[in-house]
């Protein structure tokens, strides 16, 4: 896709050249907020389960009873996004993703009562039995995505984590705020994130797609749209590492 090619482009040398030279920005505002939806005011969190082998059927099944009841919950500021199983990636491995309404206060105090929540602490107990490892993300959305919203399946996701070189997050938001443009037609895009706490110059972009081969055709065709093949060439740079994840929602997940 020639992504690779020493080819001269337009631009090219000025682009060179930031690679070498430090641009420092005036603003003085946090880059979370310039990129984050100012509208409302939501936290997410990303958290990655790896279940050991035997377990993953059992571990299912104690989420699909206990989940929705705070998902469900008035009393809790809190809504279960998504929750899914990885497919294609890495194996035994749960995905679930949160939206507390409110923010940080809205977080403490969920956190705070289900402390309180006899249920829920030996859920988490009996859920730690089956867990080989764990780690959690908190996150903001990008003003520019889709808000991640309940939608009808059958759908396989894909989560797709990239780790930003430091400081490049504020580069990558304005490239992916013209790039969104160019993947909205089929209606694949589900959210984009960027972490706040936890591994940090984190990005997770969120789709939504038939099955395998249809994730292969939309992709195959945002090549073909004028300006993509550019965005593109300018991202790859900002990028350390990147992983994608093939999912399959719970039959309890919102989206499906």
């Amino acid at each position: 896709r020639g992504l690779g090619s020493s080819a001269h482009r337009p631009g090219e040398d000025s682009w060179l050249k930031s690679l070498f030279v430090r641009k420092v920005d005036p603003r003085k505002d946090a880059h979370s907020n310039l990129l984050a939806k100012r509208e409302t005011s939501s936290l997410y969190k990303l958290q990655f389960h790896n279940v050991k082998p035997e377990c993953l059927d059992a571990y299912n099944k104690l989420c699909q009873e206990v989940l929705p009841k705070i998902h469900e919950e008035k009393h809790y500021p809190c809504a279960l996004v998504g929750t899914w199983n990885t497919w294609y990636g890495e194996q035994d491995q749960a995905v679930h993703l949160w939206r507390y309404e409110g923010g940080y206060p809205a977080l403490n105090e969920v956190m705070s009562k289900l402390r309180q929540n006899k249920e829920f602490t030996e859920f988490r107990r009996e859920r730690g039995n089956m867990l080989l490892s764990r780690k959690n993300q908190l996150l903001l959305e990008f003003s520019f995505w889709n808000e991640p919203v309940p939608r009808d399946g059958p759908n396989i996701y894909e989560l797709r984590s990239y780790q930003l070189r430091p400081g490049t997050m504020i580069e990558w938001g304005n490239y992916w705020a013209r790039a969104i443009r160019f993947r909205q037609d089929s209606n694949e895009a589900v959210g984009g994130f960027f972490s706040q706490i936890g591994q940090l110059y984190m990005v997770h972009h969120l789709w939504a797609y038939k099955d395998l081969q249809t994730r292969e055709d939309i992709r195959n065709a945002a090549w073909h749209k004028p300006g993509w093949d550019e965005l593109v060439y300018y991202t790859v740079p900002l990028i350390q590492e990147m992983e994608s994840r093939i999912m399959i929602p719970l039959k309890i997940s919102p989206l499906q």
